[in-house]
């Protein structure tokens, strides 16, 4: 199991959502980059960074902080957040990412995540968040008629070989993952399925190994300490 420790970028600072409600944002560290040294340092071998004043506003991404994190860090960086342009794709590529999350924007232009997934096939991640089994969309304010495994079925189609999964009716509350949906979608598809929301303990992580899930993204438990980098290294 690899663990992606999260730094959700707001006005600079690291905070986390609950529910991805921006008015419930609750800052879980002072310096981005010093947080990510202590990451690295902990043993992670992969950093998850969401851009949420980006994931609002493109105009707004935060992308000198985003460059100077990639520069900073000596594991690879996987960053989401209102990725919608291949100008978005290509200056976070260039600032040193090596994977990038698409969600909205893989629902309602296909065109454009053919593009990316054209020109970074292994780098391009694919970001289901779902309510009640539809996938939710524009920071999970709008829930569409799509069901889950159907768009996770599609984006196998058309080449997509990384999804991160998320139930945002957990994400950001400690209750546990969607072990049923998470499994569902890791048996749908032939597509590396990375955990997301939840997770509040090892025995969650436990749970996600039973199931066949190689990845998980950590947030609020990692900060809390309930989660470790170290302690799962130890499973």
């Amino acid at each position: 199991m690899k663990i992606l420790p999260a730094i959700d970028l707001l006005n600079g600072n690291c905070v986390r959502l609950y529910q991805g409600d921006f008015n419930q944002a609750e800052q879980v560290a002072q310096d981005p980059v010093e947080q990510l040294k202590t990451f690295i340092n902990d043993g992670a071998e992969l950093i998850h960074i969401v851009d949420l004043d980006g994931a609002r506003d493109s105009q707004a991404r935060q992308y000198q902080l985003i460059e100077d994190l990639c520069t900073q860090s000596t594991v690879p960086i996987q960053i989401g957040g209102g990725i919608r342009s291949m100008e978005t794709v290509d200056q976070l590529m260039q600032a040193g990412a090596s994977r990038l999350v698409l969600g909205t924007a893989a629902i309602e232009n296909q065109s454009f995540l053919e593009q990316a997934l054209a020109k970074y096939p292994e780098a391009i991640v694919v970001g289901i968040d779902a309510k009640n089994g539809r996938v939710a969309t524009h920071g999970w304010e709008d829930v569409s008629s799509v069901d889950y495994l159907t768009f996770a079925k599609e984006m196998e189609q058309l080449g997509v070989q990384t999804i991160v999964f998320t139930d945002i009716s957990k994400d950001g509350t400690m209750t546990g993952p969607n072990i049923e949906q998470l499994q569902a979608i890791n048996s749908s598809v032939n597509c590396k399925i990375v955990a997301s929301g939840g997770i509040s303990s090892l025995a969650d992580i436990k749970a996600l190994v039973a199931i066949g899930i190689e990845e998980a993204i950590v947030g609020k438990a990692i900060y809390q300490g309930t989660v470790t980098i170290e302690g799962v290294n130890q499973l």
